[in-house]
This record gives structure tokens, sequence and C-alpha cells, in this order.
């Protein structure tokens, strides 16, 4: 086992040292427990690693920002222990780690396994609602309703200590952490990359999984060259903890038949070797990815000199308020207002929400008691919204209004009070 740095991460090794590597990534809010079962069958062929999260299963708390920085975290630590060149299989959240690991660093991985995985986790707006609800009632609503995302009903029902541990395991996440993940999950889309993974992938899903199910992973399949998908029947999302054996068996079957070769050092090159005569697996018909439906944008007017700060207002804006309201908006904007709706996207969000002297949680505290004391109701009520997606609390944005009260007037306070007591209701109850 291991104690992690900021850089690195809290680990474990288990098999023989001469063994080549193989990789066990957890999903959000697991620990390296949730590989348990399959451990006794994968150390017969391999040095299994694994790792947990930054804040799960007791790891120190240093929450990584994106998936791509936990990425680099996960090879800063092999490199440390001279591992280079591993096999990679990760569910969910970990999934997404090997996707990005597969696409920066293709010469480290062997062979790959994404488990419950999809090329974007629902949407932005999800997540970030998820970290809302954690920052106001903590990790209990999450943890209580993990069971039901993660297993299927009858599991549950007949497996009361698993869904115990499983419940527990969340609770005791550090909640900064978890926030992070979420944010992580919230801006990863890799949609249109996957044909840039290149190595030996097997996608796996469980039949029931209502998470990131079989349809995530046809995309998946789709996506990525020659990538064979398993259906685990009677399966939800934690696929490794609910169908142990057959999960144990479909990845001796995968890393025991597509183990790609190293690189030459000397030459750069890779050696071909001859597929099976008989594969494992079965390829499965690509099919069309399904194709995102966006509003229509406004082209902004080519410019020169500095960069049109249209680009990244767009991108602030969708943060700030959610791709839910952004795309309404923009949706509604017609040839009257839609110069208006450029104009805003352009200065409000790409030059004043975009300057780096003030960070948002401030410039959500400023808003709000400007739309006070202007009586802007309809607009306080999403910049309610949006500061609690800045991470300002509830109790914060209650003393932002009292300041406002004291300074823009009682009767101004008191309607503001009311729309944003209304917001945060419906924001931070947990949906069940």
């Amino acid at each position: 086992m291991s104690e992690s740095t900021s850089s690195t991460l809290q680990y474990r090794f288990d098999g023989p040292e001469e063994a080549p590597v193989l990789i066990l990534a957890p999903s959000l809010g697991t620990t390296w427990h949730m590989w348990d079962r399959q451990v006794p069958e994968l150390t017969q062929h391999w040095r299994v690693f694994r790792f947990d999260l930054p804040g799960h299963g007791g790891a120190p708390a240093y929450p990584a920002g994106s998936v791509t920085d936990l990425a680099e975290r996960l090879l800063a630590t092999l490199d440390g222990l001279g591992v280079q060149r591993f096999g990679y299989a990760g569910c969910a959240f970990g999934g997404a780690l090997g996707i990005e690991l597969a696409l920066r660093h293709p010469e480290r991985i062997a062979s790959l396994a994404l488990i419950a995985a999809s090329p974007r986790f629902g949407t932005a707006d999800e997540f970030r609602q998820r970290g809302v609800i954690v920052r106001t009632n903590g990790l209990d609503p999450i943890a209580r309703t993990s069971p039901d995302r993660w297993f299927t009903s009858g599991f549950a029902a007949a497996q009361p200590a698993i869904t115990e541990w499983a419940v527990q395991m969340v609770r005791t996440t550090d909640p900064g952490c978890y926030i992070s993940a979420c944010e992580a999950l919230a801006s990863f889309d890799v949609r249109d990359r996957l044909g840039g993974v290149t190595v030996p992938t097997l996608v796996l899903v469980g039949s029931d999984d209502q998470v990131t199910g079989p349809a995530e992973a046809r995309t998946l399949v789709a996506g990525i060259p020659d990538a064979r998908l398993a259906v685990v029947p009677g399966a939800s999302h934690l696929v490794p903890v609910e169908q142990p054996a057959a999960v144990t068996d479909l990845l001796v079957r995968h890393f025991s038949t597509a183990w790609q070769p190293a690189y030459d050092t000397n030459t750069g090159q890779m050696a071909i070797v001859a597929a099976p005569a008989k594969p494992v697996l079965a390829p499965v018909q690509p099919q069309p990815a399904p194709v995102a439906e966006i509003a229509p944008a406004l082209v902004p007017p080519q410019t020169t000199g500095r960069p049109d700060p249209y680009d990244a207002g767009i991108k602030v804006r969708r943060e700030v308020l959610g791709d839910a309201h952004v795309d309404r908006a923009l949706a509604q904007a017609d040839e009257f207002s839609g110069d208006f709706q450029e104009f805003i996207t352009r200065y409000a969000w790409g030059e004043i929400w975009d300057r780096p002297g003030l960070d948002r949680r401030s410039r959500s505290c400023v808003t709000l008691t400007a739309l006070v004391a202007g009586g802007h109701l309809d607009e306080l009520a999403f910049h309610t919204r949006a500061a609690l997606r800045n991470g300002l609390t509830p109790v914060e944005i209650k003393e932002v209004l009292l300041q406002a009260a004291v300074y823009c007037g009682v009767p101004a306070a008191n309607s503001a009070f009311k729309v944003a007591q209304q917001v945060i209701r419906e924001e931070t109850t947990p949906q069940e």
C-alpha cells in the first residue's frame, strides 16, 4: 500500500512482482475494494494495481480538477514505481480515465477494458446539480440513493450487506473531492475523439444499467476502431460487484488474447501480432453514433487583432448558467433579439465574467447584490442558481441578501429573499 502526495494517488499491489501490471480503476464514490472479487483470479496472471480516487477510501483529499489532471496523477504514481506499460480496466469514472490515457499516452497501454463507461456522462448540468446537493446537504442523500443507481432491485434486496457497504463507501468520501470529481465528469466529452483510441479495447456493460447502459456502450464500440462489446445480463451500473464471476471471466479472456506488444525503442515501430483464428469475443457491427442536437448558435463576426471573446463567453455562460438555460435563450433568439444575445455573450460573459481579477464566487456575490438593487427578480432567480453552481452555499447567499438589505432597502431584499428561497429549495432538494 502507499501514502500519497498531492501529485500521486493512494494505491496497492497484489500478485507476483514479475507479472505484467494490470490496473483496476474505480467508479466515483467507490474504493479499490469494489474489485475484491476479481483479484484472486486476476493475480494468477497479472500483478494487479488498484488505486483510490482523491478523498475516497481514506485517501488524502487533494481534489482533481479534471479527468486529465487525474490521469496525469496516475501516471506520476506509476512512474515513481517504475511501471511504464500496463493493461487497464476502469469502471465508470475509471473508464473515463482509461479513455483519456489511451488518447494521450497510447504507448503506455497494452490493452483496455471500459466498464459502464461513456464518451460523455450525462450532461454537465446533471453533475453540477449533484455538486450543489452535496454542498448543501452533504453526501448522505447521494449515499442513500447510490444502491438504486448501482444495482438491480433484486440484487439490492438479496444482498443487504453489500448494499449497506455501498452506502457507507459514499458516506465516508470527502465531499470536496466528490464535488471536484463531479466537475471533472461534467467537462468530460470525447465523442468526437473516439477514433483516436488505437489500443485493443473491450467495452463491457450491464444489461440493466440505467446510468451508462448498452446505448452508451454501443456508442463507444461504434467510435473506437475494432472495439468489442460484451453485455452482462442481470447487472446494473456497478457490474463488477453485482456479477463478479462474469466480469472476471471476460477480463481474463480479453487481456489474455488482446495484449498489444510494446513499441520498439530503437525503431519506434510496433510488431504486428496475428489475430487468433477464432476470436474470443465476436465483433459487433458498428452503429451510427447519435448526433447531439444543439441550439442554433449565433455566429460571431470575424475580427482582427485580439481573439474575439465570443467563444470564451459562450463557454463561461454555459458553465455558470447551465446548458439548458443557455440553449433556451439561444433557441428563442430571432432576427430582432439575436444581436442582443450575441452582445451579452461577447461582452458580459466573454469580457467581464471571464476576467481573472475576481473568482466566480465573488462575481456571483456582486451580481446578486446588483440585481436586488435593481429589482430584477427574474434575473435574480437564475443567478441564484448560478451562484450555487459557482460554489456559494445557501448560508452565503443569505448573507449576501442581508447585506443587500442594508444598502439596497428592506422591501427590495424582502422580494429577493422570496425568490432565492424558492430557488434554493428547488436546487438543493435531493431527487429520489
